[in-house]
């Protein structure tokens, strides 16, 4: 039951859910920003697809818990991660285009998923996949999803870097951007491990959000660092 397979997703599920409050915590105090709100909701998806693999890891493997597994964690958790860039980089217009989009193609995705046949003679391995389908079109969602998570999660990380690396400003936020695009990549690989057989998937998930939440903890801290700053100078200049 206490095996790697039952580890690593848990603890990828818990600290996800540990992320996803902080991040829901500060959008409750700022309600203005809604990339806030849209990246605790892709976090919460992380969480649930990492409960899922551990579920099916200490009890064996159950057809529903794929599905759920299949929809929130291999096909919606990189797009609503990266809609919440999205939400902070683009303008309004493309906002709410891309949002209305990525909701009806997401709605689209679960009727899919949860209409798909299981392969009944499936033998669950070390990690879950998409093999589990005995159609194959159904795995054809997965990239359209995951590139778009990953152009514009990874894409808005690495430009907000480049802005501040470029104005010599605010370092931490710089450093904490390349954490979050470092690891916004490292589940992506561990899924490319996963469709040639090969195990990965569940480190690359953990690793994953544990730079993310470190990359959030840095920018958060230099936010705070930021607003002290200016607290003190107006309370000299008074």
């Amino acid at each position: 039951m206490f095996t790697v397979s039952t580890l690593l997703p848990l603890a990828s599920a818990v600290l996800s859910f540990v992320f996803a409050v902080a991040v829901i915590k500060k959008w409750s105090a700022r309600r203005s920003h809604k990339h806030l709100l849209v990246w605790g909701i892709g976090l919460v998806f992380y969480g649930i697809g990492g409960a899922a693999e551990a579920y099916t890891g200490a009890f064996g493997f159950n057809p529903l818990v794929l599905r759920i597994w299949y929809l929130f964690g291999a096909v919606l958790v990189a797009a609503w991660l990266g809609q919440g860039t999205v939400f902070l980089l683009a303008r309004d217009k493309w906002v709410r285009i891309t949002t209305i989009i990525l909701t009806v193609a997401s709605v689209g995705a679960a009727i899919a998923v949860f209409v798909a046949p299981v392969d009944p003679a499936y033998q669950a391995g070390a990690e879950l996949t998409g093999k589990a389908f005995s159609v194959t079109w159904v795995r054809m969602i997965t990239p359209f999803f995951n590139i778009y998570g990953t152009v514009t999660l990874v894409g808005g990380a690495l430009y907000s870097a480049f802005l501040f690396w470029r104005k010599r400003v605010l370092p931490q936020r710089m450093i904490g951007n390349i954490l979050i695009a470092t690891g916004a990549l490292a589940p992506a690989l561990g899924g490319l491990l996963n469709r040639f057989g090969l195990p990965g998937l569940y480190l690359g998930e953990f690793v994953g959000v544990f730079l993310m939440y470190i990359g959030f903890l840095e920018a958060a801290r230099s936010a705070a660092t930021t607003r002290q700053t200016v607290s003190a100078r107006a309370n000299t200049a008074e």
